[in-house]
């Protein structure tokens, strides 16, 4: 930290001001440091620090001051021992699988997770011996069911993408311990300005530090927040082996972005929750999903986990006879946009609009696409910092016009 230490700071402050010491130089705004490598002071130092026995950065593939400022930082906000972070959140997912599970292990997910993690851990780990049940993401007793002697790991999305689905993290937490096992929570939507997991009995916090935790959509960034012991013997080799390195740049640019976090998450759901409200009573709206609004079914649980914040992200479906019709009016409202972007992203300051069953939960089959709810009608809105009235008038104009 570049300030006095052992001192009990607000999240706040330490979202402006947790990071490595400042160089010679006295830097006020956190160093960027462009370098693949790193001068040893003599050949013994060196040698302790690639054994691990000194600290010191070795190699731009292990570490970078820059990164570690990020990494410093989004622990300090998460209420974490360390973090380690990557090149992007699905890097970030693959380290955790490959720095803790092996062939013959079990996992347990979200059947409404992220359509790339269910692709990822369903799929794809799969072909390594590593099997997993995808179960409801409300349904504790499901969580129970689903574990078997081998169950390793529990993997939570709250709220999930893109139906903000929110799952009790103290009943999955105590659940997974009472088996032996370990809970991830990805807390993208929510980020640690509403919600912090491990508060709550998480054992591993995952992010897509593409998303809110940069805010205005410029670099891909991942990371995972854990205990010391975990970073330092399952990620960090992982890491060192597999190469899914956060570049500098990319690390400073996010490592900025945490100093707005707070007040564009606070900004962002305010508009979000009157979206929502506005989309609740329109008439080519079949339903809206967003914590916030008291026709959610988890809005009590949300209010208490997320700070009493509903998020900026929120999902609503068109009106349709049947699935076709839903899509193509789906299509219609997205392609009548003239101010807002069509994007699959999300967590930027301009609001960004997508179609999850082709996009995002395209690779998915219908099977594993009507399991998650992401039906042909669905469109997510990520709302940014326009005027409420611009967003407003921006998605009335193909809604109005069935």
């Amino acid at each position: 930290m570049t300030q006095k230490k052992n001192l009990e700071l607000h999240r706040d402050t330490l979202a402006v001001r947790e990071a490595v010491e400042r160089s010679q130089y006295g830097e006020n705004s956190e160093a960027l440091y462009l370098t693949s490598g790193y001068v040893q002071p003599n050949a013994e130092s060196g040698a302790r620090r690639f054994a691990g026995e000194e600290d010191g950065f070795t190699y731009g593939r292990y570490g970078n001051p820059t990164v570690a400022s990020f990494e410093k930082r989004l622990a300090a906000l998460e209420g974490a021992e360390a973090c380690m972070s990557t090149a992007s959140g699905m890097s970030a997912i693959l380290m955790m699988c490959m720095g803790l599970l092996k062939a013959g292990d079990h996992v347990v997910c979200s059947q409404s997770m992220f359509g790339s993690t269910i692709k990822l851990i369903g799929t794809d780990l799969a072909k390594f011996g590593v099997t997993s049940s995808f179960v409801p993401q409300t349904d504790v007793a499901a969580w129970k069911a689903a574990l078997t002697p081998n169950t390793k790991l529990f993997f939570a999305e709250t709220p999930t993408n893109p139906l903000t689905e929110v799952c009790d993290i103290r009943a999955l937490a105590d659940l997974a311990h009472n088996a032996g096992a370990l809970l991830c929570v990805d807390n993208c939507f929510a980020t640690p300005a509403l919600q912090r997991p491990m508060t709550l009995g998480a054992d591993i916090v995952m992010h897509s530090g593409t998303k809110y935790l940069d805010g205005q959509g410029r670099v891909m960034a991942g990371a995972l927040c854990a205990s010391q012991e975990m970073v330092t013997k399952s990620f960090l080799p992982v890491l060192k082996s597999a190469g899914m390195t956060l570049a500098p740049f990319n690390a400073w640019v996010v490592l900025k972005g945490l100093e707005t976090l707070d007040i564009r998450m606070q900004a962002q759901s305010a508009r979000a929750l009157a979206l929502a409200q506005w989309l609740e009573s329109h008439a080519s709206v079949a339903r809206v999903f967003y914590p916030g609004l008291a026709s959610h079914p988890q809005h009590a649980l949300a209010m208490a986990q997320q700070d009493g914040c509903g998020g900026a992200v929120l999902s609503f479906t068109v009106k349709g006879a049947n699935p076709d019709e839903a899509r193509s009016r789906a299509f219609h409202v997205l392609d009548s946009l003239q101010v807002m972007s069509l994007s699959t992203n999300l967590g930027d300051t301009k609001t960004l609009m997508a179609h999850p069953a082709s996009t995002s939960h395209g690779r998915l089959t219908e099977e594993q696409r009507q399991a998650a709810g992401v039906v042909q009608g669905l469109i997510r809105v990520a709302v940014g910092l326009e005027h409420l009235g611009d967003i407003q008038a921006d998605l009335d104009r193909g809604l109005s016009s069935f």
